[in-house]
């Protein structure tokens, strides 16, 4: 422990007070994906965490007050991520539904193949695990609300669709990560726009038929 303290004081030698703290959360939040998303949650300990960080513990209470907490901060981290390539998805897909649908589904899954600790960390354990459950549901009841919102309103057919597509969304995603979806990601993304649409379709219509009646 010796060494860890006297690579620390090496290490901030120079650095402001104000950014010192920061930068050694961002450090531990780090090293927790790492330990997260390669070994599940048996490896995130307070030590297991500070020495993949090379940080004394006393910095780790500095930040957070247990593991639960620094385990919502990697989900917090990786959901952002993964909000700002979606963001980027749809704004370079322009206003077509198809595309917008298709550029979403793709860079979704494509972000979990690019590195499988997000699965895991966005997902996979997100179904054992109450921190991470808790914030997968918050973001599930953010996107569609999003959802909702891009429609025609809170009509009953919207909401239901709604409802159904981010459930299957979050299934999807879970299956992917699991590797249960094989590896052509193509043929993944063909088959979930071709039933998202459909779904787009018979909403549609029904609300259409819902406004004609007297």
């Amino acid at each position: 422990m010796a060494s860890v303290r006297t690579a620390a004081s090496t290490r901030w030698a120079g650095v402001p007070v104000s950014r010192r703290k920061d930068e050694r959360r961002e450090m531990l939040v780090r090293a927790a994906f790492r330990l997260f998303g390669e070994q599940g949650e048996a490896a995130l300990t307070v030590r297991a965490v500070c020495r993949e960080a090379e940080l004394h513990t006393r910095y780790f209470y500095e930040n957070f007050a247990d593991t639960g907490e620094l385990l919502a901060a990697v989900y917090d981290q990786q959901a952002a991520a993964l909000a700002d390539v979606l963001a980027r998805a749809l704004e370079e897909a322009g206003p077509d539904p198809e595309a917008r649908t298709r550029a979403g589904i793709r860079d979704v899954l494509r972000f979990i193949s690019d590195d499988p600790r997000r699965g895991r960390v966005l997902f996979a354990e997100a179904r054992g695990n109450e921190v991470l459950a808790a914030r997968r549901r918050a973001a599930q009841t953010g996107l569609m609300d999003g959802l909702i919102a891009m429609g025609r309103g809170p009509e009953l057919p919207v909401v239901i669709a709604a409802t159904m597509f981010t459930g299957a969304m979050t299934e999807l995603a879970q299956q992917w990560a699991d590797g249960r979806l094989g590896q052509d990601l193509d043929a993944v993304v063909d088959h979930a726009v071709a039933l998202s649409l459909a779904m787009h379709a018979t909403t549609t219509e029904r609300l259409a038929d819902d406004q004609s009646r007297p």
